[in-house]
């Protein structure tokens, strides 16, 4: 610890308090001229806004720290505001020696445990007991002078590479888009149920079923992507019979419909790789489709992955609002944009490179995201060790 540095805990140098219950008579989702008071909740979107009131509980500026959620996620509030429940609120009681800045930063160095209860939360009591070191409000005001500086450039370079990653993404979506948008010369319309030899529904296996000591691995929907994508890394074990086992094993190219879900995920497809020789069975959620000679399963899964199909599917989405089905009695209506099985081929293999250079672009960009948010993470630490220099270089 460097000379003329404390180590305060934050209850000795705040003042802390809880947020309160939302004013719903005096709550508005919009800025007006009547509610101009700013209410935070808890949480990362939007900065927790979650709508306007004529009702200021916190006047002075301060710090909230969601309680709930993001566990310590902090944000710095200068105006007038009301915080809700799952929000404490952190004010320094003397500004002429903590800066609200400086405060900021420090507990974002904090590695908040939350209590061990139902729902994990912070308490103020909790909050108030952890520690952060004080230096002279000077030295506190260079930190903060440096800290702004770095992280303005990190989250340039941050932005710019969340930019890369999203025009990666654009640029393969936007080839598959146009494939089965734009078509061609022989391409056609075909119902689902003119394309498929036949359709399987999976094996029933409760959870008492399921265990790691079981001998065969059983596909649930979990392991289909949202972006219809296999997964070898979620399988449950299960037992099987040989009959089960003749009847459910996967092949090579199975195509696969998750056909139970919830309203988004509800609709998701995948094309079945083997890992190894050992069989793979599939859960009763899930549809094996196996196609006419002459149409080929990745050129379907792709076109699943279309927004033209994925339109479609939405219309024929039914259930309550937490489990949604598609089922084969209205997926067999669906229309298909096909084309001859040597274009299907030319297409799969085509979007199958793009993809291939797209998630290699992802993890490339991906990973420089995470290292510039991990250079943050060491910036501030040793920014509270007072070992901050000045001369940081940052990208």
């Amino acid at each position: 610890m460097k000379q003329g540095w404390e180590i305060k805990k934050l209850g000795e140098v705040c003042e802390l308090s809880a947020g309160g219950d939302v004013p719903k008579d005096n709550l508005s989702k919009t800025k007006s001229e009547s509610y101009q008071i700013p209410i935070y909740a808890n949480g990362e979107k939007n900065d927790g806004l979650y709508g306007y009131t004529n009702i200021a509980k916190v006047v002075k500026p301060s710090i909230t720290v969601s309680a709930r959620g993001t566990i310590g996620y902090s944000v710095k509030r200068l105006e007038p505001f009301f915080p809700v429940v799952r929000l404490i609120v952190v004010t320094p009681k003397d500004s002429s020696k903590l800066g609200l800045d400086y405060l900021n930063y420090a507990i974002k160095t904090i590695d908040f445990k939350h209590s061990g209860t139902s729902i994990p939360q912070l308490t103020v009591p909790m909050i108030s007991n952890y520690k952060i070191p004080l230096p002279p409000l000077p030295e506190q005001q260079r930190i903060v002078s440096i800290l702004d500086e770095c992280f303005v450039t990190i989250d340039k370079a941050k932005a710019n590479a969340e930019q890369n990653l999203k025009n990666a993404r654009e640029l393969y979506e936007s080839y598959l888009q146009g494939v089965f948008e734009k078509k061609g010369d022989g391409w056609e319309e075909k119902r689902f149920e003119e394309l498929i030899r036949e359709n399987q529904i999976g094996l029933i296996k409760s959870t008492k079923e399921q265990g790691n000591d079981k001998p065969y691995r059983y596909l649930k929907m979990d392991s289909i992507t949202s972006d219809n994508n296999l997964v070898h890394n979620k399988y449950v074990y299960v037992d099987a019979s040989k009959i089960e086992l003749e009847k459910f094993a996967l092949n090579d190219g199975d195509f696969l419909f998750n056909t139970r879900n919830s309203y988004d995920l509800v609709g998701k497809t995948c094309v079945f790789t083997p890992i190894d020789d050992e069989p793979t069975l599939f859960n009763n959620n899930i549809m094996r489709v196996v196609f006419n000679k002459g149409i080929s399963s990745r050129f379907i899964n792709y076109a699943f992955s279309s927004k033209l199909v994925k339109e479609r599917l939405q219309k024929l989405k039914s259930g309550t609002t937490s489990v949604v089905g598609i089922y084969y009695k209205g997926l067999r209506n669906l229309k298909i944009p096909v084309t001859n099985f040597k274009e299907q081929q030319t297409i799969v293999r085509k979007l199958d490179t793009l993809r291939a250079e797209t998630q290699k672009l992802e993890a490339v960009y991906q990973k420089k995201i995470e290292d510039l948010e991990e250079l943050k993470k060491s910036i501030l630490q040793r920014a509270f060790i007072g070992e901050l220099t000045g001369k940081e270089v940052v990208v």
